[in-house]
C-alpha cells in the first residue's frame, strides 16, 4: 500500500514538472482557432455610423473579370489596428467588392497577404500576419467567395509598405493585401 502511495506521489510530481516546463514554452498567439476569426460589424448597434450609412443602398458596380480592367483602381488593402486581426468596419467596401468578384467568377483565385509593423518578434509577427490574412479570407467567404479561391499567407514584418518607425508608418504596414493570381 505504501509503495502505491509513493508511486502516485512521484507521478504527480512528474506531471506537475512537465506542466511547468511546457507552460514556459507556450506562446500567447494561437493559430488553432481558425474558425473563430472575429469580424467587426457595427450594423446591428445604434452607433454613430449606423445612421449615416442607412441612406446608402450599398449597391455598387463590380468588375467580374478575372483581372481588373486597365485604369480600374480597386482598393486591395485592408488595414488593422495595433496588435489586432479584427477586420475593421472601414474595410467593408474592399471586402464586399472582392467577394462579389470572386463569387461571380469561380475560376478566379486570390492570395491574401498578411503584414505587420516592425514591433514584436519575427515569430509573433508571422503569426499575427497569418491571422490577419485568415480574417480577411473568412470575411470574403462569409460574403460568397469559396475557400478554394483564396490562399492566406503571412509576410509578418518582412515586406513593409512604407519605411519608418513612427505611428504613420506603422499604420500603413499593419495590413492585408488582396492579390489576383
Amino acid at each position: 500500500m505504501r509503495a502505491n502511495s509513493v508511486l502516485m506521489a512521484r507521478a504527480g510530481l512528474v506531471a506537475a514538472a512537465a506542466a511547468f516546463v511546457l507552460g514556459g514554452c507556450a506562446s500567447s498567439v494561437t493559430l488553432e482557432d481558425g474558425n473563430k476569426v472575429p469580424v467587426e460589424d457595427r450594423r446591428a448597434g445604434s452607433g454613430a455610423g449606423a445612421g449615416a450609412s442607412g441612406a446608402q443602398s450599398g449597391v455598387s458596380t463590380v468588375n467580374l473579370n478575372n483581372k481588373p480592367a486597365a485604369g480600374d483602381n480597386l482598393a486591395r488593402v485592408v488595414y488593422f489596428d495595433f496588435d489586432s486581426f479584427v477586420v475593421r468596419d472601414d474595410a467593408r467596401t474592399v471586402i464586399d467588392v472582392h467577394a462579389k468578384r470572386l463569387s461571380g467568377n469561380g475560376a478566379m483565385k486570390m492570395t491574401v497577404e498578411g503584414h505587420t509593423d516592425e514591433r514584436g518578434s519575427r515569430e509573433y509577427n508571422l503569426a499575427l500576419g497569418q491571422k490577419r490574412a485568415e480574417a480577411v479570407v473568412k470575411s470574403l467567404t462569409l460574403l460568397g467567395a469559396r475557400a478554394n479561391q483564396l490562399e492566406p499567407v503571412s509576410f509578418g514584418m518582412e515586406r513593409p509598405a512604407v519605411q519608418g518607425s513612427d505611428e504613420a508608418a506603422y499604420a500603413k504596414n499593419r495590413r492585408a493585401e488582396l492579390k489576383d493570381r
